[in-house]
This record gives C-alpha cells, structure tokens and sequence, in this order.
C-alpha cells in the first residue's frame, strides 16, 4: 500500500447502538433470572418443609372444611386406619338432615388424605351449597397391624350404616369416590344395595385390562416387571410395609416431560403467581402413605393384575364374592379422554364386561349414567376448580334426577344456559340414551390382547411364589425396621422434598434473602428477547422429552404384546383362550338380583 492510499474507516456507531439495545435487556434479565431463582429455591425449601412436618404428624389431612369425628375406624371389629367425619356447615349456610346425605371417600393410591375436598370448589362445597349433609371418609398415613383392602371395605359399609342411622328420614345417601376410593364405593354396595342410594365414581379404574393400542401404557408395567413379586420384595425390603411414593413415582413417570421439567419450569417461570398454587398441590402430592404389604398385594394380586373385579371371581374375606350384578344403586362414572391412569376403556370398560346389552341392563333394573370430560388429566378430575364448577357441581344437582330415571345407559350431556333466560344450574344437564357401542369405542381389547394379560396374570402367579419360595426368606432375615426406614428417606421422590428442605444449609441463604428479593422485585418485561429465547428453549426441552416418552411407549407395548402374546407364552402360563375371549367375562345375574330393585330412593 503507498502512502498515499487511505483506508476506510467503518463507522462504529451501528454497532455500539446494537450492544447498548441489547445490554438494557440482558440486565434486566439477569435482574429477573437471579431473583427469580432466589424465590424458586425458597418455594422448593417451603415444600420439602411442609412434607416433613406432614409425615411427623401422620393423622394430618389437606381437608379444606372444618369437620368432627363421627366413627374411628380403629375402633371396628376389623380396625382399620380410616374414620368418618361430618362436615361442618360454613357460617351462614345450613343443611336440612331429611335431605340425601353426600359421602365423599377420599382416594388412597400413595398420597395423604384430604384431596377431595381441598378447596371450596369441590363435590364437599356444591352439596353443602345445595343444602345437604356431608360426610367425609378419610385415612392416616400408616395402616394398622393386620389391615387389609377387604377390612377397608367392610369399613365403608360399617361408616354407610352409621350415616343411615343418623338420617332415618332422609333417602339413601349418595356416595362419590375418587380413583381408588370408587370401586371400593361400588364393591361396598355391590354387598349391601340397601345402604346406599345413587354412587358416584370418578376417574376410577375398574377394567384394568382395557384400552387402546398406543394409549395408557400403565396397563403394561406389571408385565413388563414378570408380575407382582417386586410389590412382594419392595413390602419385604419396608419390613412389611409398601411405601406408597413408589406409586407415586409411577404416575410421575407416564409424563416424564411434566416430572422431570415442565412443572418446575412453570413455577421458575411464574414464581411471583404460582407459589401459593403450587405449594397447595404439593402439600398433598408430597405426603407419601404407607400400605401394609398384604393389602397392597391384594390389590395388585386380585384387581391390578388379576382383573378379577369385573371377572366376577374377587372374593373378600371368607370366600366372600364381590358380585357388581347385585348393584342396585344408580351408578355415575366421570373420566375422562385425557386421563393416562384410569382411561375410558378401564373406567367405563366394566360395562361391557357385565352386560351384552342396554336390554340387559334395563331388565335387571340398573341406571348407569357417565359424563367424559375432554380437558382435565386424571388428577384433573377431582381437584380441578374447572371441574367442580361444571362436572361436580351439575352431578351433585341432578341426582335426584339420576336416581328416578328410568333404567338404561346414559350420557349427562351438559348444556349451556340461555343467557336471556338465566335458566337455573339444575337445568343446564340431559342425559341422553346410549348403546353399548358407545362405551365400545373409547376402545376395547381384541381377545389376542385380552389373552396376552391373561398370560401377564398366570406369569406373575408363577414368579410370586418361586420368590415366596426361593428369595423371600433371605430378603426377610436382612429387612429389619431401621433398614427399612433408611430405604423409605432415600427413596428418590422422598430425596427431592428433604434435600431442598430448610434441613439443607444452602437452603438457608434463598430462606434468607427471599424477603428481600421480594421487596425490590423487577420483573422482566414480557418482550424480552432472552426471556423469549428461554421460553423457546424450554418449550424446545419439553417437546423432546415428551418425543422420547412416546417412543418408550411404543417399545414398551410391542416388548408386551411380543412376549405375552406369544402362544407358547400363554400356554405355559395355563391360558385357554376359548376362556378370555370376548364376552367370557359375561355372567348371568343371579336370579336373586335380577329385576328386583331394592330401595332406590
């Protein structure tokens, strides 16, 4: 280059106003994200704290209403660790004891008690509302010595009498389950019709065999595991006790992308609004129960696995069997097409296994009525204030209705009030005559996949007892109560509460400045370009988990259906085919209960 030529210069000045139009909003992100962060960690220190408190104090339950003891359960012929209670009429309000009594039995699939009425908005708030007596069946956190799933049954008929006793009156009461807590309502009327006046059921499983390919993988776990021996070892390894957060980690697992990052993002995200929301939920999600090991087994043995409900082969105490043709009571079933727990086929499927056609169940008297909700997910249910709003409320309103229709199957259709009307609630409801192929297309097993968990059930019988014979003895000269105990605090959903918990040091600084970051709080603003990026980021992880969830859903049922499915399978697990065809679930009724209704009213 000679010294003449002179070289350009490019001007600095877009690039400097670039860097300054992007470092006001990285501050104010960095701002936010810190402080964000600081109350995030406190939350999660607020949670693993009120979990502790929650298993020091066992009897403790997320119940929104005031209520008073009615009936211990302890105190029973066969004692178990369930009591009744009655609710307390709110100030203000009243209730008219000739009026139908409403029990609410609360669900007890690993969680602590209280859930089904843990906000006002709720089955527990719409009949107070409406004016009727309320009582409420509840649990502690640990079973007593000896307590079985047929002693919990037996107890709901012995806490239905009490309440007849205290409402001669009245009509018969209505009782509402929730998941678990439903086909214990329907097994308890099923053995005494003359307690109980309409029953509702929600989000309960029933059919646990039922489904539809690429749908609900839970239905395939105790395969994939060889059967129920691993309940048996877990019970053993807990020194005869289950711990109830392995089922909860189950229900964590079909939606990894939830678990694993979407429920802790969205309080990250939205901590200033979410806080008090999500500790709510978690006070109850957290508080892990314990089962004795021969009641969890019952029910993995006899309904999970075994499906023996709708089979008409469940027997309770004695030889005792539990026939759902001797139900008299009208039967409500809520559930819905996104639960992934209790899916359609499992929650109405048990219709199909009773009856081979509407005829059928007009002749024997029967009223069977369900709603399908198509937003809320399982838990959705029976906590969702959507829910209760809609659903709950338009149920408890129209039982009356429920209980003097004709008998037949039914659809509640819910109808929208004219606004120039302003029609009452207890007119926003129809219900709507439906077939059996209504129920059918939710979806069904062929009878090759009804074979193949026929097979799952001869395997796991199989396998329970090469471990009672072979392994159980050694695993029970090592268990001992303060090994067990040392397994139930590692546990790792357990872990996830204690380690955040103020039992941490570190914890203490986000405990400590979390007033302060909340008295100079600077949220960023919606536009930034970083939060953007974070959410796309995060939406990005979201998708890919739930990508991978759909593909080890798909391996997991083609490993099943492989190796279940497999004749030579079946025929070593003792499967004859001709007896798990479609329609061999079909019993007559017995003629004791066939068109005599007793009391429905």
């Amino acid at each position: 280059m000679s010294g003449s030529e002179i070289r350009a210069v490019p001007d600095q000045g877009g690039v400097s106003s670039a860097g300054e139009a992007l470092l006001a909003p990285l501050t104010d992100y960095v701002i936010d994200g810190v402080q964000r962060w600081t109350l995030f960690l406190d939350v999660l220190r607020r949670r693993g704290d009120t979990q502790i408190d929650m298993e020091a104090r066992h009897g403790t339950m997320v119940l929104a209403f005031d209520h008073e003891l009615v009936l211990d359960g302890r105190t029973l012929a066969r004692p178990i660790n369930y009591s009744l209670y009655r609710i307390a009429v709110p100030p203000g309000a009243s209730t008219n004891p000739a009026k139908r009594p409403l029990i609410v039995v609360d669900p007890r699939a690993g969680q602590g008690a209280g859930i089904g009425g843990f906000k006002p908005e709720s089955e527990i708030g719409d009949a107070l509302a409406a004016g009727h007596p309320v009582y409420f069946i509840g649990f502690s956190a640990t079973p007593l010595p000896g307590q079985g799933f047929p002693d919990v049954v037996e107890g709901g008929i012995a806490f239905a009498e009490r309440v007849v006793a205290l409402h001669p009156d009245a009509p018969r009461p209505t009782a509402i389950g929730n998941c678990q807590a439903g086909y214990q309502v329907l097994m308890a009327a099923a053995r005494r019709p003359d307690l109980f006046g309409p029953c509702m059921v929600v989000g309960s499983p029933m059919s646990y065999w039922q489904g539809r390919r690429g749908t609900a993988p839970m239905r395939y776990l105790g395969g994939l595991g060889g059967g129920s021996w691993i309940t048996a070892m877990l019970a053993d390894l807990g020194a005869g006790r289950f711990d109830g957060a392995w089922l909860i980690l189950n229900f964590d697992l079909l939606g990894l992308a939830n678990f694993l990052w979407v429920k802790q993002y969205n309080l990250y995200a939205h901590v200033d609004e979410e806080a008090d929301r999500y500790l709510d939920f978690e006070k109850w999600w957290g508080d892990f129960i314990m089962f004795n090991g021969e009641e969890i087994q019952y029910l993995v043995d006899h309904l999970f696995i075994g499906d023996e409900l709708v089979r008409g082969v469940l027997t309770l105490h004695e030889g005792e069997a539990v026939d759902l043709h001797a139900l008299t009571s009208p039967t409500v079933v809520l559930t819905s097409t996104r639960d992934q727990i209790s899916p359609p086929p499992q929650t109405l499927g048990w219709i199909l296994d009773l009856y081979r056609s509407v005829e059928e169940i007009r002749s024997a008297g029967r009223v069977i009525v369900y709603a399908v909700d198509a937003h809320a997910g399982h838990l959705g249910l029976f906590v969702s204030a959507g829910v209760a709003e809609h659903e709950d409320e338009e149920f408890v309103l129209a039982m009356e209705a429920i209980a003097r229709l004709a008998p037949g199957l039914y659809e509640m259709v819910e109808v929208p009030p004219e606004p120039a009307t302003g029609a009452h609630k207890a007119m926003r409801v129809r219900f709507e005559n439906r077939t059996l192929e209504d129920i059918r297309v939710f979806g069904r097993n062929t009878p090759d996949e009804d074979a193949a968990f026929a097979a799952v059930a001869g395997v796991s019988r199989m396998n329970l007892a090469l471990y009672r014979a072979v392994v159980q003895p050694v695993v029970r000269t090592f268990a001992n109560a303060p090994a067990a105990e040392c397994l139930r605090m590692l546990h790792p959903l357990r872990l996830s509460y204690s380690l955040l918990s103020s039992l941490n040091p570190w914890m203490q600084v986000a405990r400590a400045l979390a007033p302060i970051v909340a008295d100079c709080r600077r949220p960023v603003a919606p536009d930034n370009p970083f939060l953007t990026a974070q959410e796309t980021m995060s939406d990005a992880l979201a998708s890919s988990l739930d990508t991978w969830q759909s593909w080890q859903d798909a391996a997991m049922e083609a490993w099943f259906f492989a190796v279940y499915g497999s004749p030579f399978m079946q025929s070593c697990a003792g499967v004859r085919r001709s007896a798990v065809a479609d329609g061999a679930h079909h019993r007559q009724a017995d003629a004791a209960h066939q068109p005599a209704r007793l009391r429905r009213d």
